[in-house]
């Protein structure tokens, strides 16, 4: 997908979340954003022209409901960026060996602590633990400095603020005060915010997180 190299700022619109960016233009996107929920590893490639130079990029996919949306800054490749073990997209199907590196995205992991039947109960504060975490050979991660969490009872047409507190390295937890099964019918949703301390920021939203027992 080409983009506008006369803007700073490009949004890309896909399925797929981003892996890396080759020095020279070639980003390749690897996985689905459910890994972000999942921990899961894998899915399909997809690469991207990009220009050469660092920029500031907005980057949105939707899985399953999932919406999520990055804005990041993209750096230059360099050769220490490419390890042999996790070689970029081109040596493998089309002989390019510029070095390509990982995008620092904010990726996210949920403990919802959940009931075995998948339920929360309902009436009472419950906790959230997520996590943020960067792709694999990242150099120089970054810190997640901060993570807002919202909650909407409704299926999204009104959302409130839950309390968040930091409770280790890139793990918030956020406490969510449950309403009575019948005010929500379509279950619990949550929208997360979480900025790091190179700027970049994810803004995730599950409309339907639990629900009620």
């Amino acid at each position: 997908m080409a983009l506008d190299t006369a803007k700073e700022t490009d949004t890309m619109k896909t399925g797929v979340p981003s892996a890396r960016r080759r020095r020279g233009a070639l980003m390749v996107f690897a996985a689905a954003v459910m890994l972000a929920l999942s921990g899961c590893k894998g899915g399909d490639l997809v690469s991207y022209d990009l220009p050469a130079k660092s920029a500031r990029y907005t980057f949105e996919a939707r899985t399953n409901d999932v919406s999520t949306v990055w804005h990041y800054t993209s750096a230059t490749a360099t050769e220490d960026d490419a390890p042999k073990l996790s070689p970029c997209m081109g040596e493998v199907v089309g002989g390019n060996e510029a070095a390509c590196r990982p995008e620092p995205l904010i990726f996210l992991r949920y403990d919802f602590d959940l009931a075995l039947d998948n339920t929360v109960k309902a009436g009472e504060a419950h906790e959230i633990t997520v996590v943020g975490y960067y792709q694999e050979r990242l150099s120089a991660l970054p810190k997640v400095t901060s993570l807002k969490a919202e909650t909407t009872f409704d299926g999204g047409r009104t959302w409130r603020a839950a309390t968040t507190k930091a409770t280790g390295k890139n793990t918030f937890t956020t406490t969510v005060k449950n309403p009575r099964r019948d005010q929500a019918a379509k279950g619990v949703g949550l929208r997360i915010s979480a900025t790091d301390s190179q700027g970049n920021t994810v803004r995730q939203t599950i409309p339907m997180a639990y629900t009620l027992r």
